[in-house]
């Protein structure tokens, strides 16, 4: 379990990653050892969770993942690694302001949670209610605050959508969220009025998807922060699906494969 030090440590150094004029790339992870393995990269700076691929880690649908389970699997994370830990809560469950000082007693220092479009004076309500239990746990945490505004905007114009993120995501801003996270963001023509109504530097985006901009790309334009939610999962699984059809067909282990301790 982290000192109150540590963690008081570790946010500050996730608040200087999103501050950051450069654009703070996160390779989601899901266990231990895909948390550590990720860790051990150079170019890692701090770590972040796919609830998605915990979720499937113990055989729930994205989103339907009981409390106590999302918050074992972020535990053995956080327990994994020596970097700041920013996890996915999806939309913080019954009680938010609970579940987040839940998440900051195991060492998390910033979260994403969604909207899933409530009504915005209940999702703004949500916010606060995270940000006034994180302030009074004494760290300077990190909220992700997520709207799905382009994601579940249904049939209806894209500008409209994007009016709806700007709308609410300035709201999520004014009651102390860090950032704003807005996936389906993939595109110049998405990502430019999203900064402009949001500000420099504090959009948040998921990338990764066919289509996307290239990080380096998104960070000219004032992105803050670029994940990959659940496609690592995706991608290890594949690895995993290929190699097994390889042995199935007389193959072996390839020589380079890493010894993990």
């Amino acid at each position: 379990m982290l000192t109150e030090d540590q963690k008081s440590d570790r946010a500050h150094q996730l608040k200087a990653l999103h501050e950051s004029q450069e654009i703070l790339r996160l390779v989601n992870v899901w266990d231990a050892i895909s948390a550590s393995t990720i860790a051990a990269l150079p170019e890692t700076k701090a770590i972040a969770t796919a609830g998605h691929s915990i979720a499937a880690m113990y055989g729930f649908e994205d989103g339907t993942m009981p409390l106590e389970l999302a918050l074992a699997g972020i535990k053995t994370v956080v327990g994994a690694v020596d970097l700041p830990v920013t996890a996915d809560l999806d939309d913080g469950y019954d009680n938010p302001a609970e579940t987040i000082r839940r998440a900051i007693g195991l060492g998390v220092v910033g979260a994403n949670v969604e909207d899933r479009i409530r009504p915005l004076d209940e999702a703004v309500a949500r916010v606060q209610d995270i940000v006034a239990a994180a302030n009074a746990e004494g760290i300077p945490f990190q909220l992700n605050a997520r709207t799905d505004a382009i994601m579940l905007g249904g049939g209806r114009p894209i500008q409209e959508s994007i009016h709806d993120a700007v709308a609410r995501g300035r709201a999520f801003l004014d009651a102390g969220a860090a950032l704003v996270f807005v996936p389906g963001a993939r595109t110049r023509e998405v990502i430019e009025p999203l900064v402009e109504g949001l500000g420099w530097g504090k959009l948040s985006v998921g990338g990764g998807a066919p289509g996307s901009l290239p990080a380096a790309e998104m960070e000219k334009l004032g992105v803050a922060r670029v994940s990959y939610g659940p496609f690592t999962q995706r991608v290890a699984l594949r690895a995993l699906r290929d190699l097994a059809t390889d042995l199935y067909a007389h193959g072996v282990v390839p020589n380079d494969t890493p010894q993990l301790n």
